[in-house]
């Protein structure tokens, strides 16, 4: 074993790297959804189809658990493997979230006590003098470290008043006079990223005096928070803790004060995703140190007069500075998040930052005016606020704004008026892919019909979402529909990939004229009861023949359950099931022909409850699948998407892509079975046409979610 071990240490830390960036690569969503759910169990190496089995990607713990265990196998593993090992984190239990705080944020020393702050800065410098010694077998010796010490401490002394040190720090609390200035104010203990960058420059200095041309590396904060690219609490619980409610109101585990802490030490954070279990540490600090990052802080930062400087006084010049050396945020999800606490917090964020009054300045159609006085976000992409009930519309519409290069949008269950959609029309910059407006009661059918006809942001949209049900319908007209389906650029292009036009009043006439969409994949015409069957399946033989999950919730009269309830299945199979998913009659007197495929590639159907229930077990290979909340689908067990596998029997299932033809045998219809066989006992990422839009990842309305994402998106019928 020790050998293995020295074989492996001989390698360049390069290939080291390469591994380690592998391992972490495999647990990222794959580039094309599958749709289906990610059975987690070894079933072979990650593939580049959209493919079930094996899927796409590793499962998030399994890579996580890989790492971990490389981190156990040396040092040069470990340092390797660490950087990968952090960059992405889920907060799961209160207990996990003590650990990642203790470990990524170093408790300070209080201002009184300077003994230890001391002794901080002390070891601070002998650790990166160590580091640079080991670059030179020359400069080991003692007499060298002790003078290399003695330089950086007496550069540092010299430096400005304004330097990241201050000067009594740099000396034991022993050896000092006494100064009335430093009995009046105690010195603080700077910032990590201000201290290792001064402590930095002055080892350059002292290198270059006493060694020229030694190469100096710069010092490594031994803090895994400058790793973190991605925060969320999307497994965050505190349910079931036996937790009173005045403990669960007067010591939360996540609180501003904490999480501010956090996001200080992460300057290479790109996505933070935040839920209703924690919304109430999301205050304006919070906030502003999530939006103002990146090099362009200072440059957007104006006073009200239009002179260079900072927005505002309570952001301290010592966080601009830091805030600059971090990377912008591109993902930004609040999800769920109705705390009192949030929305004061954003009334004021959006009063400090961003015009105010948002009704000042805007007219009927959302146009706005004096815009200098005003931030943005440029480097924003995704922006998840669905849930959000306890926002009004006069808070989300400047915040949304202040966005002016989003390509996923979701908004969905919000308070926003039409005001929003007539702004997102007119603006110019604005390049969506993805956009959710479900069940907005407040929307209106002429802003929904000028964003998607009329706007330019909305052009390249693949993927839309204008769910709605019984209680929130579509505001849609039938006028406004047709207009849409027939004008709007992202319909005409054929390029939508999902579509939900749920409760809206379409109508026989309207799916004649509907254009062709050869690439869509996934589509909601629930809640529609004067839509018939015969025309859905029309629709779909001739314009959508790769569509592959369908939902039809209290679509139809024939499902409805208004008539015999024995008469669903019969009228699903006739109009439904026969026609898109059987393959025609084929008679051969040699058998040599391949079989023939079914006219389209539809394999899940969403139901309601009591049509689901009509259907009892199913007929032949199609089940019925629950999910862990009310929703429901009718799911052909034996086709999936599925990459070659050497143990497959015959020709056809050697060929990679979407089967229907899966063995009883087959790892993936054993695993869909399961499902069935469950009975709605299933985890909360189980089910198919998401409602919820992934935005960490930016995976859009196809994306995979697990957690209370994934509850929101697969789980609850709204």
């Amino acid at each position: 074993m020790s050998s293995s071990f020295s074989v492996v240490a001989s390698y360049p830390p390069e290939l080291l790297y390469a591994i380690c960036s592998s391992v972490y690569s495999s647990a990222l969503p794959a580039p094309r959804s599958s749709l289906d759910p990610l059975f987690v169990a070894d079933y072979g190496a990650p593939t580049a189809l959209p493919s079930s089995l094996p899927s796409g990607n590793w499962p998030e713990p399994l890579a996580r658990q890989t790492l971990a265990s490389l981190c156990l196998v040396n040092k040069a593993f470990y340092e390797a493997a660490k950087p990968w090992l952090w960059k992405r984190v889920e907060i799961r239990l209160p207990r996990s979230w003590l650990a990642f705080l203790e470990m990524v944020v170093e408790q300070d020393a209080s201002d009184d006590d300077e003994a230890k702050v001391t002794e901080k800065v002390s070891a601070t410098i002998s650790q990166a003098t160590s580091q640079v010694l080991a670059t030179s077998s020359s400069l080991q010796d003692e007499e060298t470290v002790k003078r290399l010490n003695e330089s950086v401490i007496a550069s540092l002394s010299s430096a400005p008043p304004s330097s990241a040190i201050p000067p009594e720090l740099l000396s034991p609390p022993a050896s000092r006079d006494p100064s009335p200035a430093r009995l009046r104010a105690r010195a603080k203990s700077p910032g990590r990223w201000r201290l290792m960058r001064a402590i930095g420059n002055a080892l350059q200095d002292a290198m270059t005096s006493n060694s020229p041309g030694v190469y100096v590396p710069t010092p490594i904060d031994p803090r895994p928070g400058r790793h973190i690219e991605h925060l969320d609490f999307n497994h965050f619980r505190t349910i079931g803790m036996r937790r009173s409610g005045v403990e669960g109101a007067s010591s939360r585990f996540v609180t501003s004060e904490r999480l501010e802490q956090v996001l200080k030490e992460m300057p290479k954070l790109l996505a933070f995703g935040a839920t209703e279990y924690m919304d109430g540490a999301l205050t304006l600090p919070v906030l502003t140190d999530l939006l103002f990052r990146g090099k362009h802080v200072q440059r957007l930062g104006r006073t009200r007069s239009g002179l260079p400087g900072p927005v505002s006084s309570e952001i301290s010049e010592d966080d601009w500075e830091r805030r600059q050396e971090c990377l912008a945020l591109q993902a930004l999800d609040f999800c769920g998040c109705v705390s009192a606490v949030f929305v004061d917090a954003l009334s004021h964020f959006v009063e400090s930052y961003l015009g105010g009054d948002i009704e000042a300045q805007e007219d009927r159609r959302g146009r706005r005016h004096n815009p200098t006085d005003t931030v943005s976000f440029p480097e924003v992409r995704r922006l998840g606020l669905r849930g959000t009930t306890s926002l009004p519309a006069t808070l989300i519409t400047p915040f949304v704004l202040a966005f002016p290069h989003l390509t996923h949008l979701d908004l969905s269950g919000t308070r926003c008026g039409p005001e929003l959609l007539f702004a997102l029309g007119n603006s110019s910059t604005l390049n969506l892919k993805s956009l959710a407006l479900s069940r907005i009661p407040s929307l209106t059918g002429a802003s929904v019909e000028s964003l998607l006809v009329y706007g330019r942001a909305t052009a390249q949209l693949t993927e839309l979402s204008l769910y709605g049900d019984m209680t929130f319908p579509s505001p849609l007209s039938e006028a406004e529909l047709r207009n849409v389906v027939v004008s709007a650029p992202c319909f005409r292009s054929g390029k939508l990939e999902y579509l939900d036009i749920s409760s809206a009043p379409l109508t026989a006439e309207i799916l004649k004229v509907f254009p062709a969409q050869p690439a869509l994949r996934s589509l909601g015409l629930s809640h529609i009861p004067d839509l018939a069957l015969a025309d859905v399946s029309t629709f779909v033989l001739k314009n959508a023949p790769g569509l592959e999950v369908l939902t039809l919730v209290s679509t139809s009269q024939d499902l409805t359950g208004n008539g015999l309830a024995r008469r669903i299945p019969l009228f699903l199979h006739q109009h439904i099931i026969t026609p898109l998913c059987t393959p025609p009659f084929q008679f051969s007197l040699t058998g040599t022909e391949p079989p023939m495929l079914p006219p389209t590639r539809l394999r899940v159907v969403e139901l309601s409850l009591p049509a689901l229930t009509a259907l009892g077990n199913g007929s032949g290979s199609w089940r019925v699948i629950r999910s862990k909340g009310g929703r429901g689908w009718y799911v052909d067990t034996a086709s999936g998407w599925c990459a070659a596998r050497e143990d497959a029997v015959g020709a056809s299932a050697n060929k990679p892509g979407l089967r229907r033809d899966l063995e009883e045998n087959h790892p993936l219809r054993f695993e869909l079975n399961r499902l069935a066989d469950a009975n709605g006992n299933v985890g909360s990422g189980i089910g198919w046409h998401g409602r919820k839009m992934e935005i960490l990842h930016g995976q859009g309305m196809q994306g995979r979610e697990d957690g209370l994402y994934g509850a929101v998106s697969f789980a609850y019928h709204n």
